[in-house]
């Protein structure tokens, strides 16, 4: 069974279509404990399969599967196959994305409890599947129905909440957020990166619903974000920014934090974080 401890305590967060195995080489022998795939990869999983073959015992998690995009069936049997080969290195991070992508997207809560469902009767059971959670109601789920909670963009203020709302639904549930590093010459140019990045995000009401409820004011959205929203979910600009960034959301609660690093040179940073965070190396 995997357990929250087999994650290690950082891993590194990177969208599907920008993966490919010597990149999962790399990460892995930097020490980073997990590698999540983003971008909702299709239901066959051939990315996992491809990372997982790559590499020997980093673990590999989506971040997420759209449960609108891939039936439950159909994802539970590439789950099956990816972990006869490599059993206990894959965990099926789902999530039901977002209203304003998904016209299909009706009652989210019930519908991943009915993928649950599946995923159980197929034979994914709770120890190998995750959430992505940012409301109370599906990080209660995700506590009591999986190994715990995947938020994505949100900062330490939601970490220390969803910690206690999960500890009630089920201590010990894994808590796992993501945090975008955007290392660069100067804040200036840092910002530019993420406001980059951060564009279509910042148009997703649950994105933005989110940051709104743990202390962010909706007029600091404005003009593509704030300096101070900016440096809250893209700790720049320098190596020492990004891991305070990181170590801010294991001090509010999480048991484990994907770093993103945005910008030209994402393997660089995550070799400049790996060294600050004095990573075991397996090289």
């Amino acid at each position: 069974m995997t357990q929250a401890a087999d994650f290690g305590t950082f891993g590194v967060w990177r969208g599907a279509a920008l993966l490919d195995a010597p990149f999962a080489r790399r990460v892995e022998a930097l020490g980073y404990g997990t590698l999540w795939i983003g971008g909702s990869p299709s239901g066959d999983l051939g990315i996992v399969e491809e990372l997982l073959d790559a590499t020997e015992a980093i673990v590999i998690a989506t971040g997420i599967v759209n449960i609108w995009k891939d039936d439950a069936v159909t994802v539970a049997r590439s789950f099956r196959r990816i972990d006869e080969h490599h059993p206990g290195r894959f965990v099926l991070g789902i999530g039901s994305g977002h209203r304003e992508a998904t016209a299909e997207r009706v009652r989210p809560l019930a519908s991943l409890a009915a993928y649950l469902d599946v995923l159980d009767a197929e034979g994914v059971g709770p120890d190998q599947r995750l959430l992505a959670a940012l409301g109370d109601r599906t990080l209660a789920l995700a506590a009591e129905r999986s190994l715990g909670a995947h938020p994505y963009l949100t900062v330490p203020a939601h970490t220390r909440h969803a910690r206690a709302v999960m500890d009630a639904a089920r201590p010990g549930a894994l808590l796992a957020p993501e945090q975008k590093i955007a290392i660069a010459d100067d804040a200036d140019a840092a910002r530019a990166t993420a406001r980059a990045y951060l564009k279509r995000y910042f148009r997703l009401e649950n994105y933005v619903g989110a940051l709104v409820r743990h202390g962010v004011d909706e007029s600091q959205f404005e003009g593509g974000g704030s300096d101070d929203l900016i440096d809250a979910v893209a700790s720049n600009p320098t190596v020492d920014a990004g891991v305070a960034g990181l170590r801010a959301h294991l001090d509010a609660g999480a048991d484990h934090v994907s770093a993103q690093a945005l910008g030209d040179d994402p393997l660089g940073a995550l070799e400049l974080l790996a060294e600050s965070l004095e990573l075991p190396p397996r090289r």
